[in-house]
């Protein structure tokens, strides 16, 4: 095996266990056993024991059978144990469930810089340029809504203007160092709808308040039945809490019922 300093590295932080998104990692001899952290009491016996080839198809797909476009989503199934026989195996597994994570993990040890969303909106061209008109506060909702928690476990370490970055105690211990595909394209999408026209819609603080909770429930659970990876539909997850985002200051969180997340 090539030497990978990344991944030597990431093993001496392991310890005696250690948690990657949703993913338990122990030592074993001679490797390393991976299963879903919902499982750490389960027996190993009780679990599905499946090798690297299962672990991709397990990655890409959730326990209904969904794509999962974003492998940081906390959408992974259980119930299956994965045993690592090297570092190398071990190196392969962590690609299929959280690809590039340790990389970045290790250039951030090693004084990798997390970008701007500024800097990373002035890098981009043709239609992703538009995403440079968002004003901080439009960017700053956008974040919000990309970077949830009920979508995806990474530490977002790059900043915009208005909100500080995530805490690993919220997410987890792999780290974003700059903005997806998935925050650009929905970037993109908020662009084009603050360019709409715009209808005048008088809502009471209590119709409001029951439109935002609508919202919520249909972006926590589902049920808006849109593919996360839409973001061209109304009713993606995603544009959902964007507009949650964007209204919820209108109410403030003292008149506002909670709904669990």
């Amino acid at each position: 095996m090539i030497p990978n300093p990344a991944i030597e590295a990431f093993k001496g932080a392991i310890g005696a266990e250690k948690v990657w998104g949703q993913i338990l990692i122990q030592p074993s001899q001679p490797g390393f056993t991976i299963r879903h952290v919902a499982d750490r009491l389960v027996p190993a016996e009780q679990l599905k024991s499946i090798g690297l080839s299962d672990a991709r198809k397990l990655a890409m797909f959730t326990a209904t059978g969904q794509f999962r476009p974003l492998r940081v989503a906390p959408d992974l199934a259980g119930g299956w144990l994965l045993n690592c026989a090297d570092l190398g195996d071990f190196w392969r597994a962590l690609q299929e469930f959280y690809p590039g994570s340790v990389p970045d993990w290790f250039g951030l040890r090693n004084g990798v810089a997390p970008t701007h969303y500024r800097e990373f909106t002035a890098r981009q061209s043709g239609m992703y340029r538009i995403t440079q008109l968002l004003t901080d506060a439009q960017a700053a909702n956008v974040t919000r809504a990309t970077c949830h928690p009920r979508f995806c476990l990474k530490q977002r370490l790059w900043t915009v203007p208005g909100l500080d970055a995530d805490s690993s105690a919220s997410k987890s211990e792999i780290p974003c160092l700059e903005p997806c595909a998935v925050l650009l394209e929905l970037a993109r999408k908020a662009s084009r709808i603050e360019q709409e026209e715009k209808l005048t819609v008088q809502f009471s603080r209590s119709e409001l308040e029951s439109f935002l909770a609508a919202a919520e429930i249909a972006a926590n659970s589902g049920l808006a039945g849109e593919k996360t990876g839409n973001i061209g539909a109304s009713a993606n997850p995603r544009r959902l809490q964007l507009l949650i985002e964007k209204f919820k200051d209108e109410i403030g969180p003292a008149d506002r019922s909670p709904v669990e997340s």
